[in-house]
């Protein structure tokens, strides 16, 4: 025999041996016992009553041998109430394992197998863990707490991770929705109030093409007249009295708006109406941009008041003589331009207003 052998046997707990043979023993006897006829005691037959009675065998097993590896944490910390559960419900159920194994079993002899177990396990504890001095005892208690606690405060911050972490999801996810909806909200109003301007708009533009087209003409004429306000005042006597306060009677005057004369101009034969033509070596419309230092208008985009000026002007001088406010406000919307027809007009005025500020030569 070899060394390694004799170190071997010198380790060998044969009482630890002993008590797993045993154990072993205990649950293949109940398995057996309870799994091969459980299942026509409770009227279950074939494979059916085969798993069920097995899967109740294993479950009692598990109950009765995890009680008492469990008694076993009891008495190292010391828990009173816990060695009183515990070691009571090994007690119960050892004594079942072998009423059954009295009651069904085929060899009765082997009905307290379990029973033996049971003690060579107790007195494993007995030995391992009430087998010393108070000073020892007490320190394996503390320390088995200090295991406990140990575990258990790891458990509880695993679980305080999973939720913080659950937490953070949940809340980045409700910001990310709340966002979303205010956003839709936002556009949603946003697009209402859009069409309900465009839809005012729309209208202003046809009321005020309707109103040009009915009376555009005769506005423009009445802005070329020349109108003078004239108000009568009482005159004062030499005793600076008003002719209001004479003969005990009362004098009303007014304000008397009065109109000068205006001249209608003389229909002419439109045959004698000089024709137009376009005049030569005209400035373009980039180089009148350019001249009052704006972007070049393009057609169909928003004319800032600079750039609609300079379209006006390129129309009005393009041709000879000058188109009228009609001639260009037609050839201003047949090249695409747009704006608001009080803008074209007042616009055009401005043009006019400097032509006659002009002095002549």
């Amino acid at each position: 025999m070899n060394l390694s052998a004799r170190g071997f046997i010198r380790r060998l707990d044969v009482f630890a041996v002993i008590e797993k043979l045993l154990t072993a023993a205990s649950l293949a006897l109940v398995g057996i016992t309870v799994g091969g006829q459980l299942g026509d005691m409770i009227g279950l037959h074939g494979k059916a009553g085969t798993a069920v009675a097995w899967s109740i065998a294993i479950v009692f097993d598990a109950l009765w041998i995890g009680a008492l590896r469990m008694s076993e944490v009891a008495i190292r910390q010391r828990s009173r109430l816990g060695m009183a559960v515990l070691l009571g419900l090994s007690v119960v159920a050892v004594g079942v394992s072998s009423t059954i194994l009295l009651l069904l079993g085929h060899a009765k002899v082997f009905a307290f197998v379990p029973v033996a177990a049971a003690a060579f396990m107790g007195l494993r504890l007995f030995a391992g863990n009430v087998l010393a001095d108070t000073a020892t005892a007490a320190r394996i208690a503390e320390q088995s707490a200090a295991d406990r606690n140990a575990r258990a405060l790891a458990a509880a911050d695993a679980r305080h991770l999973r939720s913080e972490a659950t937490t953070d999801v949940v809340t980045e996810t409700a910001g990310h929705l709340a966002e979303m909806e205010r956003q839709i909200a936002r556009a949603d109003v946003l697009t209402r109030a859009q069409a309900e301007i465009n839809k005012a708009r729309a209208k202003a533009e046809k009321r005020l093409q309707k109103s040009e087209k009915d009376h555009g003409t005769a506005a423009l004429a009445f802005a070329t007249r020349d109108l003078v306000l004239t108000v009568s005042r009482p005159a004062v006597t030499a005793n600076g009295d008003t002719p209001a306060e004479l003969d005990g009677h009362t004098v009303v005057t007014q304000a008397t708006p009065e109109i000068e004369p205006v001249t209608t101009p003389p229909v002419t034969d439109p045959q004698e109406t000089p024709a137009q033509a376009p005049v030569d070596g005209a400035m373009t419309l980039q180089e009148l941009a350019d001249a009052a230092s704006v972007e070049l208008p393009l057609p169909g985009a928003r004319l800032s008041d600079e750039q609609l000026a300079v379209v006006l002007r390129w129309l009005r001088y393009a041709m000879e003589p000058p188109r009228s406010y009609r001639q260009a406000q037609k050839e201003f919307r047949a090249a695409g331009f747009t704006a608001r027809e009080e803008r074209v007009r007042h616009a055009w005025g401005l043009i006019e207003e400097r032509e006659t500020a002009v002095p002549a030569h």
